[in-house]
């Protein structure tokens, strides 16, 4: 069997399976298997495909039936323009999450130049480093390392330090950090939250925590079922770590910090409503309206520290 008969077996076996987007995941998955770019394929799609290769692409083409993520069997996902390794142990990155990353560099550059304005006010110098004080950011729940490592790789005066409870997540954000070439730009720690975040202050702290709700988890497509729980579940109504991050991020923040949340598309008017109850004390609201992705929907919150 050729190259293009095989691709038309795949792309026929996985549309009377009724998985989206057949003829995408076929193909992508015998690039993967041929170890093929999307040129190759069409240039050699006349050749004949050994036994052993055929009998790859078959069982990638069961696993992808059975609800396992495409991104899983070729450990890859871009985000940001860059590549990202993604395993089992990770959420996979996706598009609405840039929006995010997006918001953190320019308050980083904003940061930055502001740093440098106050800096020559006060020394009545004409020039100023900036590589000597970089903006110190803390991405929580990291995952992949998606966010902390796009905001290293893309912000020249920027330290990050990127947290995750699971060990598992932090060997592959390291993993993706050497990849990406920013791991002298990050530190990072295996902590529950803010547990093992001592001793530190953050001009900014960016995470995209658990945030669905409990109930609505087995609602969701087989893929996103194979997606680790941990990274997933945000408690009985989707809130626990919107509310234990409103309520403890403030301390690890200096003076006129930034927390930057990223939302379900249906969790703005609940989370603000959290913050207006309890959290006023301590926190401004930046965005009185969310920052919305490219389809329209909530998806960042912006909150700065008062003291």
């Amino acid at each position: 069997m050729n190259q293009k008969d095989l691709l038309i077996l795949g792309e026929n076996t996985l549309k009377k399976s009724n998985v989206d987007d057949a003829h995408i995941k076929a193909k992508i998955l015998l690039e993967f298997v041929l170890k093929q770019n999307d040129s190759e394929l069409l240039k050699n799609e006349l050749e004949e495909v050994n036994s052993l290769k055929k009998q790859q692409y078959e069982e990638t083409l069961k696993e992808i039936i059975n609800g396992k993520p495409l991104q899983y069997i070729t450990n890859s996902q871009e985000f940001m323009a860059l590549n990202f390794f993604v395993n089992e142990n990770v959420l996979i990155p996706q598009p609405d999450t840039e929006i995010l990353v997006e918001t953190a560099i320019k308050i980083i550059e904003k940061c930055t130049v502001n740093s440098k304005c106050e800096s020559i006010r006060k020394e009545g110098i004409k020039e100023y480093n900036t590589e000597n004080r970089p903006v110190e950011v803390l991405d929580l729940c990291t995952g992949s390392g998606c966010i902390g490592i796009s905001i290293a790789k893309y912000s020249t005066n920027t330290k990050v330090t990127a947290s995750d409870i699971s060990k598992e997540a932090i060997q592959v954000a390291k993993k993706n950090a050497i990849l990406n070439k920013v791991e002298e730009k990050i530190e990072f720690i295996v902590s529950n939250l803010f547990e093992n975040i001592k001793n530190k202050k953050f001009k900014i702290i960016v995470s995209n925590p658990p945030y669905i709700e409990t109930s609505v988890i087995k609602t969701l497509s087989k893929e996103v079922q194979n997606e680790p729980k941990l990274a997933l579940d945000g408690g009985e109504d989707g809130l626990l770590f919107y509310k234990k991050i409103l309520n403890e991020a403030h301390k690890y923040l200096e003076y006129d910090g930034y927390l930057l949340l990223e939302i379900g598309y249906n969790q703005a008017e609940k989370i603000i409503n959290f913050y207006k109850k309890n959290c006023q004390n301590f926190w401004n609201l930046e965005t009185q309206k969310p920052i919305k992705d490219l389809a329209g929907n909530d998806r960042v919150l912006i909150f700065k520290n008062k003291y």
